[in-house]
């Protein structure tokens, strides 16, 4: 962590809970990172996102009245992290007044793969990143395309090898897709800031009530509408 001598110095906090790990970091207002944290979540997404970030702000001297926006990965992933993010993105937003911008963690971690050392050394259009879609199945998201469940297992045999990046499937795709996975989750707070630093230049907020995140597989009895999650009856 870098302690920040002046608490009133302009900040962004960014947010995300679409991988196994929880990534809060916070940076300036030009996109670079002050300082970031990485945590193992095992499914206590709840438990220690509010808890990191409060150490975030404690280790840095971060003011809270300097907060001036909130960036928040949307996924997709598993839906109870992708909710705790969510939830606690809009809560701090509304709470401190500042603006709240969702960004795609597949397109982070697609863009923090194209530049990373260990990457596809390709551009983003071209990475295909691999997701697990619960216990058995993997979701392949590309550059400016909806995420879909991999087909079958002889799909990824057409795919060029040296552009598959893997995460969160350390016995479920080849070794260099998830050394590759690796390399770029530990670009993701960086890609995220940068991301949303150039948003909040622009502008482009999103509005609370409209940003849902990209759930890849929903709970039984849930279903997803527009602006929200609905609780439905529908065993589908």
């Amino acid at each position: 962590m870098t302690m920040v001598s002046d608490p009133r110095r302009p900040w962004i906090l960014a947010i995300d809970t679409g991988t196994s790990e929880i990534v809060v970091a916070a940076g300036g207002l030009d996109g670079s990172v002050i300082a970031a944290s990485r945590e193992p979540a095992d499914f206590r997404h709840g438990e220690l996102l509010l808890a990191t970030i409060e150490r975030l702000m404690e280790e840095t001297g971060l003011g809270r009245g300097s907060l001036r926006a909130i960036v928040v990965g949307t996924g997709p992933g598993a839906f109870t992290g992708l909710r705790v993010g969510l939830a606690t993105a809009k809560t701090l937003a509304h709470a401190f007044e500042v603006p709240l911008f969702g960004v795609g963690t597949a397109a982070a971690l697609i863009r923090a793969a194209a530049r990373s050392a260990e990457g596809p050394s390709v551009a983003e259009r071209d990475v295909v990143l691999l997701l697990p879609a619960g216990p058995r199945e993997r979701v392949i998201v590309r550059d400016g395309m909806a995420p879909r469940i991999l087909a079958e297992e002889g799909e990824l045999a057409t795919i060029d090898s040296s552009r598959l990046v893997a995460v969160d499937l350390d016995t479920r795709a080849p070794d260099p897709a998830i050394a590759r996975g690796a390399a770029a989750r530990g670009m993701l707070a960086a890609t995220l800031m940068e991301i949303g630093a150039a948003r909040l230049r622009s502008g482009q907020a999103d509005d609370p009530a409209l940003l849902v995140p990209d759930y890849v597989t929903l709970p039984r009895g849930i279903r997803a509408s527009t602006g929200a999650i609905e609780w439905s009856n529908d065993p589908r």
